[in-house]
């Protein structure tokens, strides 16, 4: 079998080789201002706070006498049918080109609408199902109480009191042991006596064995249609003392000191064979997971697991002051952020949160985070908790390279490149073009056409837009293996589609990518809405982003072919997109009217951020009209939703404008976060959680290639736009461009130190304000500057 939980199901052979002593000493007490607590429970969703494994995670809303622990696979997904290819695509084209660039707009739309592959929903991810842990027997006020969820070790924990006696439950997903551990114990021997059962809105069964075990299972579907994945749920109880019995497939235990739940789960996902399909794989699966575990002690478990965690999580570091705060529950804190306080060590603890949720969501040999990340409730999820790669999966993985979680973007790769031979379907049935293409959204089924209305789906850069992410990874590991093996492979079949995709401009000879649209915007003409465009700005950009990046990996490896030199040549006829009269940034290549003027998604600034191609050194005009185009949106509403108030947090970053960049901090804290910290849209999506932990190191450091090739040198600029409400503090582990460690201090505003330690052996060039330095280190080199970039100390680690 080669299904993707098998990496996990092995990893106690293999994680265990590399517990040293030096990690299992970092077991120290917890920092204060790494932990969410309450001091209630949770009433909703919203409020509990959420630990994972990569691929099993849980909700714990931390009750007293009546818990649930809300439960994810990350496979339990409805199934096909799914939008299909249409031909019908590929014959409208040339005709709705030919229409748009003749000024018929009506035409061009009712041309293409028909020829979109329809949209077939609901087929979304789906929760699990739920724990319940009910106490009995216990009578009496709860004082005491408090829940928390501890960053560093990625344990939840819920403790109280009732009429003397002080229970304790923590809640972990084992990265090692691939399993949901909860532990419950009582301060009085022989006082817990408790219920435990499974259940789930609909479509499941629960048996239970004389062993005391308890088994749910069922297919993931919605009302006997899109049949999914085969899932099961095993739950073993291991008690301290006391009886045990199963009544009514509820476990009953009394009597007993201290219990430990073991939930194993999966499903029959094949990510190389979805097609297939089998309720027994589940089965053995789980099996597997817990014969694995056998004799494993609680303390065992929850020391790897701990372990395990902190390899990722303590590789950076934030400390950003001002934690009187620390005292006060997080959801109160929360509210006073909310009436306009300024809480900065919150803006860290958000900080740290989204990495900590990249480690929970996408583990190497997992699917990637989707957009909950495994965090569902729902058997119908808003957007079906799916793969939207117009920019929500993206942004999923802003933070992974420069928060030191690099190998976390794995499964982001993965998954791509398991799009790409039904994206050259794509390609080929829908735009008869040569390479690959994909629309804006798709699942753990693969499928790639544009679908459903012009507005949101006709936008075939998905594919191109991933394939960036292969470029940076590149460009912060300097894996060269990677590069050849993997980025150069899918860049070569996004640039073919673009060769292809590309049309003349009848007037200037000029390449232009379309019909397509700006994602899910509109324009007018006459007090008419339209969507699709030819040479809209941000399918102009992805064509350079593709363009320039394949050909920068072929000057790395020493590749030259025909298709290097069509690409060359194409680069230098694209059309680029232009500066309105008004000074801002054109979203479409023509001065069209602006029916949402503060639309969400500001996607023609793609350029700036997450790309490259419009930078201060490069193109200070370029970015002086995508700073116009920000503050016009902004005044008209934008931000409005939290991963686009995210990316605003990133733009100014980019612009060096700190003070407004933490504006836009608070005000994704105060607008659109949830008391658990998680993103609201609304309602939830956790990439507004990433882009704003990608937004905060923006502002701590940035990195770039000088020049047109990935070679260096990179520039490495220490708080390029470090806000008055940070005024010192110190951040340790962020990653560079071109394979560096850097570690910054600051006092009064101003930097007083930094260490960079060189991964790969490039030369960088060193800057803070007008201050520049030009270091060349070997690898495994470090060195230390004070803050006039003077060099303090040179060392060999």
């Amino acid at each position: 079998m080669n299904y993707n939980r098998l990496p996990l199901l092995m990893a106690p052979l293999v994680t265990l080789l590399f517990l040293t002593t030096a990690a299992l000493a970092m077991a120290a007490e917890t920092p204060q201002d790494n932990r969410l607590w309450y001091d209630e429970p949770a009433s909703k969703w919203t409020e509990a706070v959420p630990v994972g494994n990569g691929r099993l995670g849980a909700m714990c809303f931390g009750g007293t006498t009546d818990a649930r622990i809300q439960l994810n696979e990350e496979s339990v997904w409805a199934g096909p049918p799914v939008p299909q290819n249409t031909p019908a695509m590929r014959e409208a084209l040339p005709a709705a080109r030919e229409a748009w660039f003749a000024g018929d707009y009506d035409k061009a739309h009712q041309l293409l609408q028909p020829a979109m592959a329809a949209r077939i929903s609901p087929r979304s991810y789906q929760t699990l199902g739920d724990l319940h842990l009910e106490l009995v027997d216990v009578d009496g006020d709860v004082t005491d109480y408090r829940r928390q969820l501890d960053l560093d070790t990625a344990i939840a924990t819920t403790t109280f009191t009732i009429d003397g006696v002080t229970y304790q439950r923590e809640v972990f997903s084992s990265p090692v042991d691939d399993v949901l551990v909860v532990r419950m114990t009582a301060s009085e021997p022989g006082k817990l006596n408790l219920q435990a059962w499974l259940d789930r809105p609909v479509d499941f069964e629960v048996t239970s064995d004389e062993s005391g075990t308890l088994t749910m299972r069922g297919q993931a579907q919605h009302k006997g249609k899109h049949l999914g994945t085969f899932w099961q749920a095993t739950l073993k109880a291991n008690a301290d003392g006391g009886e045990s019995k199963i009544v009514d497939n509820r476990l009953e235990l009394s009597g007993a000191d201290s219990v430990t739940f073991i939930l194993a789960a999966a499903t029959d996902y094949n990510p190389q064979l979805p097609e297939t399909r089998s309720p027994e794989v589940a089965a053995d699966l789980i099996a597997t997971c817990l014969k694995q575990i056998e004799g494993k002690t609680f303390d065992e478990m929850r020391d790897h697991h701990i372990t395990a965690h902190r390899e990722y999580f303590r590789r950076v570091a934030l400390d950003l002051g001002n934690d009187e705060n620390n005292s006060l529950p997080t959801d109160e804190r929360l509210e006073k952020v909310k009436q306009g306080e300024t809480d900065t060590a919150l803006e860290a603890l958000y900080f740290q949160y989204g990495r900590y949720l990249l480690i929970c969501s996408s583990r190497p040999g997992c699917l990637p985070a989707n957009l909950q990340g495994i965090w569902n409730e729902h058997i119908e999820a808003p957007w079906n908790s799916d793969y939207h790669t117009n920019i929500n999966m993206q942004m999923n993985y802003w933070p992974a390279e420069v928060t030191g979680l690099s190998e976390l973007h794995g499964p982001m790769f993965d998954y791509t490149e398991r799009l790409v031979p039904p994206a050259r379907a794509t390609a080929r049935e829908m735009f008869g073009t040569r390479g690959a293409a994909s629309g804006h959204t798709s699942d753990i089924w693969h499928w790639t056409p544009v679908f459903g209305y012009l507005v949101y789906g006709m936008w075939p850069h998905g594919l191109a837009w991933n394939s960036t992410h292969f470029t940076e990874h590149y460009h912060f590991t300097g894996d060269k293996e990677f590069l050849r093996e993997r980025a150069y492979p899918l860049l070569r079949e996004v640039s073919s589609f673009y060769l292809d995709y590309l049309t003349p401009d009848p007037e200037t000879g000029m390449l232009m990518a379309g019909p397509d649209i700006s994602p899910e915007n509109s324009y007018s003409v006459d007090g008419k809405r339209y969507n699709v465009s030819m040479g809209t700005s941000m399918s102009q950009q992805m064509a350079w982003e593709a363009f320039t990046a394949t050909l920068e990996a072929a000057d790395v490896l020493g590749e030259s072919d025909s298709l290097i030199d069509e690409i060359r040549a194409a680069r230098e006829k694209l059309y680029i997109p232009q500066i309105g009269d008004d000074g801002r940034l054109m979203e479409w290549s023509k001065p069209f009217d602006e029916p949402e003027p503060g639309h969400r998604h500001i996607s023609h600034l793609f350029a700036v951020h997450p790309g490259r191609q419009y930078n201060k050194r490069q193109s200070p005009e370029m970015l002086d009209a995508a700073r116009k185009t920000i503050d016009y949106r902004l005044s008209h509403g934008g931000g409005h939703t939290g991963w686009s108030r995210a990316w605003i947090i990133n733009f100014f970053a980019r612009f060096g404008e700190g003070n407004i960049a933490h504006d836009n901090i608070e005000a994704l804290l105060a607008k659109s976060t949830h008391p658990n910290l998680l993103d609201n849209h609304p309602p939830f999506q956790i990439d507004g959680n990433f882009g704003g932990t990608a937004g905060i190191a923006e502002i701590l450091l940035q990195s770039h290639i000088q020049h047109d090739g990935p070679t260096g040198p990179y520039e490495i600029e220490l708080l390029p736009a470090l806000p008055t409400a940070w005024p010192t503090g110190s951040v340790t582990g962020l990653r560079a461009r071109g394979g560096f460690e850097v570690d910054i201090a600051w006092e009064d505003g101003k930097l007083t130190s930094a260490t960079i330690t060189s991964l790969g052996g490039e030369e960088a060039i060193l800057v803070y304000g007008e201050k520049s330095l030009e270091v060349e280190l070997r690898e495994g080199e470090e060195i230390e500057v004070d803050g006039e970039l003077e060099v303090v100390e040179n060392t060999r680690t």
